[in-house]
């Protein structure tokens, strides 16, 4: 039997995913530490948000690979930690509100990126000390 079936040559990417590149690995994780002002308050925000299954920062989690900033305008470049993630739309939806809510941002968009891929690497040192106080090794 042939490897290179006719179905596989007609294989199309998921419908519900875009598959935008996102930062360099070696770029990751993005934390905002050097962030001033507004890009400032608004990875004050993403902090805010916790992973719905474990008591961690989606940003100490390695899931936000960037924020942009052109004028009034936020770009979020984002992950999720599988693409089947059940939380995919409860997330993407509490990040949109919560940058959209900080003060100065006029307009809010949320590019779900899946290159490079998730992995455990990407979570922060703070991240790592939440995990393990959760009961999780990392």
């Amino acid at each position: 039997m042939s490897a290179n079936t006719s179905s596989d040559r007609d294989a199309t990417p998921c419908a519900y995913t875009d598959y935008r590149e996102g930062a360099a690995a070696e770029d990751l994780p993005a934390t905002g530490e050097d962030a001033t002002g507004l890009e400032a308050d608004i990875w004050d925000a993403l902090y805010g948000i916790e992973d719905p299954e474990m008591p961690i920062s989606i940003v100490d989690l390695g899931l936000i690979y960037g924020v942009y900033l052109e004028d009034d305008t936020v770009t979020v470049d984002m992950t999720l930690t599988y693409s089947g993630c059940p939380a995919r739309d409860m997330l993407t939806e509490e990040v949109k509100a919560e940058v959209a809510a900080v003060d100065g941002v006029d307009d809010t968009d949320l590019r779900l990126v899946w290159s490079p891929e998730w992995t455990v690497e990407m979570v922060t040192e703070r991240g790592e000390q939440a995990l393990q106080e959760f009961g999780l090794s990392v």
